[in-house]
Parts: C-alpha cells; sequence; structure tokens
C-alpha cells in the first residue's frame, strides 16, 4: 500500500429511497468512526443527497452525487447542475460506464463535466475501463490510457481528482479481476498521469479499483502499490459489509502506515 490516503466509495446506483439512503448512510457512518485514516464516501441517486448529508454530518463519511451536467443552467429536462449539488456533496462521479454505454456519454463529454466540477469546488471521480470486447482484442492498456486523456481535457487541478479503473466486464459480474490484472492496468493509468500532469502530481493522485469488489477480496487490491481504494457497487448497499471492506482497509493502511 502507497503512502497516498486510501478512499472506499460507495456507488448505490439506482437504488435506496431517501429513508432508506438515510439509514444506510447512519449505519455506515456509525460503522465508520474508528477508521480515520480511510477516506469513506457513499453515493447516493440524487433523491437521497439531503438526507444522506443529513446523515453523515459530523462524521467522518463524505457525499457523492452519482453524475452532474457540465452547464450551468437552461432548458436541460431531468439533469442537475453543479450549483444545485452545493451544500449537499463533495464528489461527483463522472464517466461511470453505465453513463458512457446507457447515455451514449463520449469522452468529451465526460471532460467538461470534469472541468465544471472542478470549477465549483468538488472533486470529480473519473471512471474509466474496457469492455469485454476490448478485453479479447487483447490490448486494453492503449484503450484505457486514451479514454483517460480524453476524458481530462481542460482538467488542470491534479490535487482534486480521483481516478477510478473499473474494467466494464467485472462490474456486477462477480468476476472481479486479479488484484495483478488491476495493479498492471492501473499502473500504466498513473503513467499516463506523469505525462499529463508530471510525475509529482501523478504520485498523489488516488486511483482506485471497481468492479466485483467485496471484504473477501479486496485486501489483495489494496496491497498493490499503485491501488489507493476502491469503488464498491453492490457490497456498499448493505452496511455490515461496507464498513467491514474500509476496516480491512484501514488495518492494511496501519501497518504500513
Amino acid at each position: 500500500m502507497s503512502s497516498r490516503k486510501p478512499v472506499i466509495a460507495g456507488n448505490w446506483k439506482m437504488n435506496t429511497t431517501p429513508a432508506e439512503g438515510q439509514t444506510l448512510a447512519k449505519a455506515i457512518a456509525d460503522g465508520t468512526r474508528e477508521s480515520p485514516n480511510v477516506e469513506v464516501i457513499v453515493s447516493p441517486p440524487f433523491t437521497g443527497l439531503s438526507d444522506v448529508s443529513q446523515a453523515v454530518a459530523g462524521s467522518n463519511v463524505q457525499v457523492s452525487a452519482q453524475n452532474v451536467s457540465s452547464e450551468q443552467s437552461g432548458a436541460f429536462t431531468g439533469d442537475v447542475s453543479v450549483s444545485m449539488l452545493e451544500g449537499l456533496a463533495s464528489h461527483v462521479i463522472i464517466g461511470h460506464s453505465e453513463r458512457r454505454g446507457l447515455s451514449c456519454e463520449t469522452d468529451g463529454v465526460v471532460a467538461a463535466k470534469a472541468v465544471a466540477v472542478q470549477a465549483a469546488g468538488m472533486t470529480p471521480i473519473l471512471c474509466i475501463g474496457e469492455t469485454e470486447d476490448i478485453r479479447k482484442l487483447g490490448n486494453p492498456v492503449e484503450s484505457v490510457r486514451s479514454q483517460l486523456r480524453d476524458s481530462l481535457v481542460g482538467v488542470s487541478d491534479w490535487e482534486s481528482l480521483i481516478i477510478a479503473y473499473e474494467p466494464v466486464w467485472a462490474i456486477g459480474t462477480g468476476a472481479a479481476a486479479s488484484p495483478q490484472q488491476a495493479q498492471a492496468i492501473i499502473g500504466e493509468i498513473r503513467q499516463e498521469l506523469e505525462q499529463l500532469a508530471g510525475p509529482e502530481a501523478a504520485s498523489k493522485i488516488r486511483i482506485l479499483y471497481g468492479g466485483s469488489v467485496n471484504s473477501n477480496n479486496i485486501g489483495p487490491f489494496v496491497d498493490q502499490p499503485d491501488i489507493d481504494g476502491a469503488l464498491v457497487g453492490g457490497a456498499s448497499l448493505q452496511a455490515d459489509e461496507f464498513v467491514r471492506i474500509v476496516e480491512m482497509t484501514a488495518r492494511l493502511e496501519n501497518k504500513t502506515a
């Protein structure tokens, strides 16, 4: 594990009512109080942001939105701007494969969102990752590096950035990449960041792994030199399981501190 503070972020996707989210968030906040050396983030649906923000107030848990528009206001029915998130979220997930696939978001759209998020004083959690088809072709590295470059056009605040490598073929399938596979790609991501931001800045950017993460497999992932935590999907909907993921990460961090 590196000297970078690890991050465990939970993406609840389209799950939880406001009341359910508040209960879940409070349980996570209570359960992670003894793990201050891990940055804990939860990401409820838009409808739950207010309740969840209230539930974790005063705790170590931060709140992320799951998406945002790059536009500031106007005739964009159904969208949410960065100004609407003020006081509700400190982070925003952008470029998730489900948004890229289901909503046809291009790297250019994602880059515009990253710029808007940082301009509003929030931290983007930028998701990148290869599909099963690209993986089968045998060369996912250039695809991931290209996606990273094109999704960061216009970004200059390297201190306010988290990268999440999520191989699309591993999300929600139960077929997580091996820690060695994840490290190999994430090592390439850090090299690409060195070219974009310089070695010093790149060495400080946290890069997470995401894709069927749970308390049974988190240890070997965060034990890799370039993996700084995880973006957790289904397991983040179970408070006890998510807390165990945080606790295991905290124990590994304590051993290397």
